[in-house]
């Protein structure tokens, strides 16, 4: 078995492969090629791989952080998600919400209408479809109370974005709250100190929260996303995109009957240790990926 999971964990390039990583069957034939090993079959070879307790012959992708702040914007986000705002707590009637944009979501009209599903065979959905158009999905999740408000445009930027702000803020309990925290990535309708007192002078109680670059896996309203690309959008068979918004508008208010706040275990602490326990790399080029321990209610 050390011999197999020494072939695993090898690079091919090294024996002058023109290969990625090996198959099974790659390692099939080189383990039968080894004077002290035993046959093996690609079957046999992936169940003594699969028990192994550490894998480098697998990969992942990362991000690569390039703000120098990132720790403490970052930590700014988690605070706020554990109710705290500069080391105190907010008060019970002050907001935190968490928004974003998701793009180019299609109205695929299939060439032919899905097929019933029969017992041993899943619904089948055609492969090519005519494309109806696409729009965008602009939606704000309640970080402390559960919930999300969110409205369809044709496209990304200041004014759609400030559309969503706008019909957030004019109900409650944003409209009359002390503070409403508003945590968004640095898009460009939103980025900057120029977004901040732009949306300032419309609501003077809005604060907006910028998350560091390569962080949108701290902003929750993208585990919401995941379950509207879940739950609404696959598979995607709209006859148009009026069709598309009609279901996204209405899946957000069934959600929101039975809507709770994300049981969000990762906090300023995990994050300091994470960023502790990464290689002494320059921090531009320290590599973070997404915690796994985000969990949906």
């Amino acid at each position: 078995m050390a011999t197999v999971k020494a072939l695993a964990c090898e690079l091919p390039a090294r024996r002058e492969q023109a290969l990625s990583r090996h198959s099974t069957t790659d390692l099939a034939r080189l383990v039968g090629d080894h004077p002290d090993c035993p046959a093996m079959s690609p079957s046999t070879i992936w169940r003594i791989l699969d028990r192994d307790a550490l894998r480098p012959w697998r990969h992942r992708s990362w991000l690569f952080p390039r703000d120098p702040q990132f720790a403490a914007k970052a930590g700014r986000v988690l605070d706020l998600y554990q109710g705290l705002w500069d080391g105190r707590p907010l008060s019970p009637a002050d907001c935190v919400l968490s928004a974003d944009e998701k793009t180019s979501i299609q109205a695929r009209v299939r060439r032919h209408p899905p097929t019933s599903p029969r017992p041993g065979q899943a619904r089948r959905v055609e492969h090519e479809y005519a494309r109806g158009g696409a729009l965008a999905y602009l939606a704000a999740w309640d970080v402390r109370r559960g919930g999300v408000i969110g409205r369809c445009d044709t496209t990304t930027g200041i004014g759609p974005f400030d559309a969503l702000v706008d019909l957030v803020m004019a109900q409650e309990p944003y409209r009359a709250a002390p503070r409403v925290f508003w945590i968004v990535d640095n898009g460009s309708s939103h980025r900057g100190d120029a977004a901040c007192q732009r949306l300032r002078a419309r609501h003077p109680n809005l604060i907006l929260v910028h998350l560091p670059t390569h962080a949108s896996w701290l902003n929750q309203i993208e585990l919401f996303f995941s379950i509207v690309q879940r739950k609404v959008l696959a598979p995607n068979d709209f006859p148009d995109l009026a069709a598309v918004e009609r279901r996204l508008l209405a899946f957000a208010a069934l959600y929101n009957d039975t809507a709770v706040p994300f049981h969000w275990r990762f906090t300023r602490q995990r994050l300091e240790e994470r960023l502790a326990a990464l290689p002494a790399l320059a921090p531009s080029t320290a590599p973070l990926s997404p915690p796994p321990e985000r969990l949906a209610a």
